[in-house]
């Protein structure tokens, strides 16, 4: 009972109640379905129809052979259709944004391993915040976003996605080159309560910033914020003039001024967090793909800590 077709013909009888019938569904003819299930029967070596005068009737073993048939049929549909959706997603494109830091360190490397796996996938960047980021996933318009979050409840919304955690981005202290602490091997953030401080934004959706707010009022003191700004080069040169201090995760740090000082928090350090979201519907093919070469990335910066960004 390997053939499928004979299979099938028995279904058809079955599903529309007459030889005449299925044969016109099937465009075979009437005798030719008639060979097939009779052939059917010697291969199973039992009766499947009975031939009644309106038509005909499942015996008992015919109705065991439908109900798995309608199994097995289903089963080959669905088959077809993931083997379908996995072909398209072999030769098409994967949408993917990332924040700033991210999409200078992490993902060069995902996308390099990516594109050595799945060669014919066309992979398309762009740079986006999380809470832009996020909602494009929602709509459908990207497949993976790479997100920070500091587990504020201002964090972005991403009730109903799928979310991966990539690695915790612990924060450094940057100092002046010539700073009186810089000589020490880490720093309380106590000691730099009397500091100006850098900071990448002042916005609640900012998880960079509210990681550093919570740190230093955790470490007693309010910073005093004498500059702004989403470019974390531009804070380090800020640092290295003299006009403050900051805290810059490691992926910020990925290019380091010789002039400024980079020095672990003293204790467990403040991080955010770096994950990857997707859809629940997109999981599989180039996107299973795409996340595993971010989960090897996300591992190799997590592991080697400031050593791999600089």
């Amino acid at each position: 009972m390997h053939d499928l077709r004979l299979l099938s013909v028995l279904r058809e009888v079955a599903l529309r109640g007459s030889f005449s019938a299925a044969a016109e569904a099937l465009d075979y003819t009437q005798p030719a379905v008639s060979q097939q299930i009779a052939r059917l029967e010697r291969q199973v070596g039992v009766k499947l129809i009975e031939r009644e005068p309106r038509g005909i009737r499942l015996t008992a073993a015919g109705d065991v052979v439908v109900r798995h048939t309608e199994r097995i049929l289903a089963q080959i549909a669905a088959a077809e259709a993931e083997l379908g959706e996995v072909a398209e997603q072999a030769r098409g494109r994967l949408r993917m944004a990332a924040f700033a830091t991210a999409s200078g360190t992490i993902v060069p490397r995902a996308v390099a391993a990516f594109r050595r796996l799945r060669p014919a996938v066309e992979v398309e960047l762009a740079l986006m915040d999380p809470p832009e980021s996020i909602a494009a996933v929602r709509r459908g318009d990207l497949e993976v976003a790479i997100t920070e979050e500091g587990g504020f409840a201002g964090d972005t919304d991403t009730t109903g996605l799928e979310v991966e955690e990539l690695m915790e981005d612990h924060m450094w202290v940057s100092l002046p080159g010539n700073h009186p602490l810089a000589t020490r091997r880490a720093i309380d953030l106590a000691d730099l309560r009397d500091e100006d401080w850098m900071l990448a934004c002042l916005s609640g959706t900012c998880a960079d910033s509210n990681v550093v707010l919570r740190a230093c009022r955790e470490a007693g003191f309010q910073p005093r914020i004498a500059y702004t700004s989403d470019d974390y080069f531009a804070i380090q040169g800020l640092v290295a003039s003299g006009m403050g201090v900051a805290l810059i995760p490691g992926l910020g740090l990925a290019s380091m001024r010789d002039d400024v000082a980079v020095r672990p928090v003293k204790g467990r350090p403040p991080y955010r967090r770096v994950a990857a979201v997707t859809s629940a519907e997109t999981t599989g093919g180039a996107v299973a793909t795409m996340l595993e070469c971010l989960r090897d990335a996300g591992s190799v910066y997590a592991d080697s800590g400031l050593a791999a960004a600089a």
